[in-house]
């Protein structure tokens, strides 16, 4: 099924669930008024919302309108928790060459991950504002999962039980910021404002053998003002599976249903499927020419990140944000 918050109803929305083709929706709020709400009571709550689902999908819901990504709020509009991993390597190689800084020594054994920002997620829909400029705005096309209550110490089968839904995420970054504030020791704050998520979050069961119980297998398409930048597939060189994730993140503490966890900008070593983000393709221009000329984000460009099934249609729909002035 695909669940959508709509932007009414309070910091938290106003949960629907939507139809496969994201064309009609239906308020739930006799089951649960919230995602986070859904989440916390997933265990009662997702069989009658599957249930709901399918009387969408056969036309059997009086009370259903029209559905609209504009409309919608990130599938959590906040959440207790919002970890980022960064388990593409070829990724982490690169932006790390960026910066000048050396990759650590246990990166091939232990995830690289981050505690970002979670108390108000931008909507899909819903322009990035900055100051500057000359902060060197990127965007990172990642996907995301979403788990339900987790026990400390969780086993790496066990984990991926707690997997309950998967998102787009679009991370911005600061890339001008990550070079003075990451040498401190203590990660990212200043260089990582508000992402947004996709319009919907999916349950496993929509997304066939292209998930194989800890990766999903289709490529994750980013433009920038209608120009594709990157395809890469997000099963391809993911070098740590979400389960991994969810064990490392749940090694000395549990984690709280409604947690997030993201992958990290999604990159392949196989050139043809272009970039993950803008600072990929500095990178390698600076390696072809000596110099970048690909300039990073100006107030105004528009960023797109969507994934399509086998069929072509879009799983999750789009994020699609301008950069706009604060």
């Amino acid at each position: 099924m695909k669940l959508a918050s709509l932007k009414r109803g309070g910091r938290d929305g106003t949960l629907v669930v939507v139809d496969r083709d994201m064309q009609v929706a239906v308020t739930v709020a006799d089951i649960a008024p919230t995602l986070q709400v859904a989440l916390d009571n997933w265990h009662e709550a997702a069989p009658r919302l599957a249930a709901v689902s399918a009387a969408l999908a056969a036309g059997q819901c009086a009370q259903a309108f029209a559905f609209h990504a504009r409309d919608a709020a990130s599938p959590l509009p906040r959440s207790f928790q919002f970890l980022d991993g960064s388990v593409y390597l070829y990724h982490m190689e690169k932006a790390r060459r960026a910066r000048g800084a050396q990759m650590p020594a246990n990166y091939r054994t232990e995830p690289l991950m981050y505690q970002g920002l979670s108390d108000g997620f931008l909507g899909p829909c819903e322009a990035s504002r900055w100051r500057s400029e000359e902060l060197e705005i990127d965007y990172e096309a990642e996907l995301a999962i979403v788990t339900d209550d987790v026990p400390m110490g969780v086993s790496e089968s066990e984990a991926a039980e707690h997997i309950k839904l998967l998102m787009l995420l679009n991370d911005w970054t600061a890339r001008a910021l990550t070079r003075s504030e990451l040498p401190k020791g203590f990660g990212f704050v200043q260089s990582k404002p508000a992402s947004a998520f996709s319009p919907v979050a999916l349950t496993i069961d929509e997304l066939g053998s292209a998930w194989d119980g800890g990766k999903l297998s289709l490529p994750l398409r980013a433009s920038v003002n209608g120009q594709i930048i990157g395809e890469p597939n997000t099963g391809h060189d993911m070098f740590f599976s979400f389960p991994q994730l969810i064990v490392h993140a749940a090694r000395t503490r549990t984690l709280g249903a409604g947690t997030i966890i993201g992958s990290g900008a999604v990159s392949n070593r196989d050139p043809s499927t272009g970039h993950g983000c803008l600072a990929e393709v500095r990178v390698d221009e600076q390696l072809a020419h000596g110099e970048a000329h690909t300039p990073w984000l100006r107030f105004g460009d528009v960023v797109r990140i969507e994934m399509l099934d086998e069929r072509g249609v879009s799983l999750f729909g789009a994020i699609e944000q301008q950069v706009a002035q604060a």
